[in-house]
């Protein structure tokens, strides 16, 4: 491997579980990525929005990406070891063993995915008690976090799941539990996604006035009472069990996790920016916006105060940056919508064939067709005529609304393969432009973004990257390390080696900045001037084809922006178009 050769007295190993792989890094003391393994994980959707996987097979992936970045290594020089996941619920027995999440009784099935939709009814009646809490999540809980979802468990498998269970752990703090035998959580898990205040701890009030209270018995036992800041040692480290499980040394340090969102915004918000002109160079690190985007996107705004931002989750002390607060926009489906109108189409068999005849992946195939289509117009300017709603999976940020879904109009017969190309490029854009109303919304509560940094899969896709600076009229900031999340994940265990002296201890070096093309100066302001709801449907000419119309109608839309009237949303779109 290149690197292992320099005289580098530690290593550091980060494992981060995602939706569909569990990935592993060695990474030196210069936070320099130097080996690298992957192993897919299984999913099951037993019905439509039941979304489950295996904690087993999940501890049995990460040992075996584990073993294979340290192959060569001497072990004696590894000094810690971190963790990082989706927010994903573990549920196990009072003696550990798994607890069946489903109606099959499948106790290898004992994990309900982060992007499970299953507890819609549970989370209606949660947000209609208007608790004080909700004002840390935007205003509205989302479906994607842990309440709803052991309310749930509580009331449809209390005999075979619920009775018995002695500890429901957010994935990256089962991880944890797995190496050291610690049950205590990370502060980044508990302030996100189960409602635990980093000031005042846990809020009896509400978990009684939802239906929970069994959870509040025995000082929070089931969901952790011991809450420890990412980074920090736990327990005696390694255990002999799991070190032989992984092939490290038992006994090096294991840090308090992160959800593996925030371990990307760490690896890439504090990026050293000096001598590329950007307005953020010099400025508060508060000015800068981290995009996570992968199977889903997270975007990662901190300020020194706290800012309240309806439809936006936070703010949620330390749970990122030490000492600074998290407000976390999200768009619940973006490279799973990609992929889904992708690989739906009618051209998807000809695109494949294509893609690998030229040994390219789809997605750099239908880039470069897309250069061929365009001929001498912008490649924005190909989807005037086609539009996407890109709420598939209901919307996360800044609507707060799972009952939405996805539409694409302004199709036509032909199937052919521009026909996808073009598709594919209204969906990026789609997503871009919700990003732009996450910012928006950021920025009208108090947030100053002036620049933004990406990293995660999608970010290595040249088109996602420059839909999101054009759109957003904002400079793109791609890190020099593409395995940013990774990189988070082992400075954490740097941290809990003590090695390094905190979690910022280590800036990431950019490897490119993407700036906003100079193409659609008169879009991006008329945009504007006009109802939300409008510019995120028309694009470029569009816009200013129909500006005088949507300032006509610009009480009404409002109005259905305020209440999320999907009928007449549907309308105000036709309306538009014809």
């Amino acid at each position: 491997m290149p690197g292992r050769d320099q005289e580098l007295g530690s290593y550091y190993v980060g494992v981060d579980v995602g939706t569909g792989s569990v990935r592993a890094a060695l990474v030196d003391q210069r936070g320099i990525l130097l080996a690298f393994a992957d192993q897919p994980i299984n999913q099951w959707e037993p019905q439509f929005n039941h979304h489950e996987q295996s904690s087993e097979d999940i501890w049995v992936a990460c040992c075996i990406v584990t073993k294979k970045v340290v192959q060569g290594i001497d072990l004696n020089q590894i000094r810690g070891l971190g963790f990082d996941a989706t927010c994903s619920l573990v549920v196990l027995d009072k003696q550990f063993h798994p607890l069946p999440v489903n109606h099959e009784g499948d106790s290898h099935r004992n994990i309900i995915m982060w992007l499970d939709h299953r507890a819609v009814n549970q989370v209606h009646r949660i947000n209609e008690t208007k608790h004080s809490v909700l004002q840390y999540v935007g205003g509205v809980m989302s479906v994607e976090m842990q309440a709803p979802k052991l309310l749930w468990l509580k009331e449809n498998l209390r005999e075979t799941c619920w009775d018995k269970a002695g500890h429901f752990f957010d994935l990256p703090d089962f991880l944890s539990w797995k190496a050291t035998g610690v049950t205590a959580r990370s502060l980044c898990s508990l302030v996100c996604k189960w409602t635990y205040s980093a000031e005042k701890g846990w809020d009896d009030s509400f978990w009684k006035m939802v239906g929970l209270e069994d959870l509040v018995a025995d000082n929070y036992s089931k969901i952790g009472n011991q809450v420890l800041p990412p980074g920090t040692s736990l327990g005696n480290g390694l255990t002999p069990e799991a070190a032989k499980d992984l092939g490290l040394p038992a006994g090096i340090a294991v840090a308090a996790s992160l959800i593996d969102a925030h371990a990307g915004g760490l690896g890439v918000i504090g990026a050293d920016v000096r001598g590329h002109g950007l307005a953020c160079e010099g400025q508060p690190v508060t000015s800068r916006l981290a995009i996570i985007c992968g199977t889903s996107s997270c975007h990662m705004g901190i300020s020194k105060n706290p800012i309240f931002v309806p439809g936006v989750w936070g703010p949620y002390f330390s749970a990122m940056v030490p000492g600074f607060w998290l407000n976390e926009g999200g768009q619940s489906v973006t490279g799973k919508l990609i992929d889904h109108m992708v690989q739906g189409h009618a051209a998807f068999p000809e695109l494949q064939a294509k893609a690998t005849a030229r040994c390219q992946s789809i997605y750099a195939y239908l880039n470069s067709h897309l250069d061929l289509i365009k001929k001498t117009q912008p490649v924005g300017f190909l989807t005037v005529d086609l539009h996407v709603w890109p709420d598939f999976h209901g919307n996360r940020s800044p609507l707060a609304d799972l009952t939405l879904k996805g539409m694409v109009t302004g199709l036509k017969l032909s199937q052919d393969l521009d026909d996808l190309a073009i598709l594919y490029l209204a969906t990026v854009q789609a997503i871009a432009f919700g990003t732009r109303l996450i910012i928006e919304a950021m920025e009208s509560a108090g947030h100053s973004i002036s620049t933004l940094f990406l990293c995660g899969g999608l970010g290595k896709n040249p088109l996602f990257v420059q839909m999101h600076a054009d759109i957003t009229g904002m400079p793109v900031v791609l890190s020099q390390e593409v395995e940013s999340v990774l990189v988070g994940a082992a400075i954490l265990g740097a941290c809990a080696s003590g090695d390094f002296a905190s979690v910022q201890d280590k800036l990431s070096a950019l490897t490119a900045v993407i700036y906003p093309q100079d193409l659609f100066p008169a879009f991006q302001k008329s945009s504007r001037d006009v109802p939300q709801k409008d510019f995120y449907f028309h694009k470029s000419k569009n816009v200013a084809s129909h500006a005088s119309y949507c300032a006509h109608q610009e009480n009404i839309v409002n109005d259905h922006w305020r209440r999320h009237s999907w009928w007449y949303s549907f309308v105000c779109l036709l309306a538009c178009l014809f």
